[in-house]
């Protein structure tokens, strides 16, 4: 298949953190440069799950909106195409006040008795799509981030999380998803990142790159999915490295 080939059918989608940069820093100089070059062999998209200040931010600016062929901001749930607003969902619409209240209000006063080595501010972050939860909380330093991540692989902080709310609403059709270093994300069932697929129906091959693919992993849905084929990464390295093993020519 030639470089036209690609360009016409194909589609390389990213997610954002530890895929395209560090996790919640700004891509390099370096990246944005491969992504610029790529643009030449396929349609490129981008899905996170931030919100679209957040995303534009962490990809050197609101330019990419217009840059980039996609983005899917909050799984997908706000989608721009070359600039332009595709669609526009909202969670508090999608489970009314009432239980978005009650969701919220339990996990405030779980994570109060949570006894972890630090906590911060922002504990509860809500967005169109989802809420994101943070035990140790949003406002938390570089390095305390790092420290409850290691913390959060032996005690399971998050994961027992998730299990005690999976427990108490049941009825609620919730998905949980961990990804990044000190949160999970809340979203009702069939509002991951498999969410931005209905987006790219026209593609015949959608390459999708992410680094939290395993079970649990915010990742690991839209990687498995039959619409994709899914490329694992490490690192904002090994996702260029990926990359050159799919178009040589890159």
């Amino acid at each position: 298949m030639g470089a036209n080939d690609f360009c016409s059918k194909t589609v390389c989608l990213f997610d954002v953190d530890g895929t395209l940069t560090a996790p919640r820093q700004v891509i390099t100089e370096d990246m944005k440069n491969n992504i610029v070059s790529l643009k030449k062999y396929c349609t490129v998209a981008v899905v996170g799950g931030s919100d679209m200040d957040k995303i534009c931010e962490q990809l050197g600016g609101k330019e990419v909106l217009n840059a980039l062929d996609y983005v899917f901001a909050e799984n997908g749930l706000h989608a721009i195409s070359r600039g332009e607003d595709l669609a526009i969902q909202s969670i508090q619409k999608h489970l009314g006040e009432e239980k978005l209240q009650k969701f919220i209000n339990y996990c405030l006063h779980y994570m109060s008795e949570l006894q972890i080595p630090v906590k911060r501010g922002t504990f509860i972050e809500f967005r169109k799509g989802m809420l994101n939860i943070s035990p140790i909380g949003r406002n938390c330093s570089r390095q305390e981030r790092n420290d409850f991540e290691i913390y959060d692989r032996e005690h399971r902080i998050r994961q027992t999380f998730i299990d005690n709310l999976q427990k108490t609403f049941p009825d609620f059709n919730l998905k949980y998803s961990i990804g990044g270093q000190i949160s999970f994300d809340v979203f009702p069932i069939g509002w991951d990142k498999t969410y931005c697929l209905q987006f790219l129906n026209s593609f015949e091959d959608i390459h999708f790159f992410g680094d939290k693919t395993d079970i649990g992993g915010n990742d690991y849905e839209i990687f498995i999915h039959s619409k994709t084929i899914g490329h694992s990464v490490t690192c904002p390295d090994d996702t260029v490295a990926h990359l050159k093993k799919l178009f040589p020519y890159l």
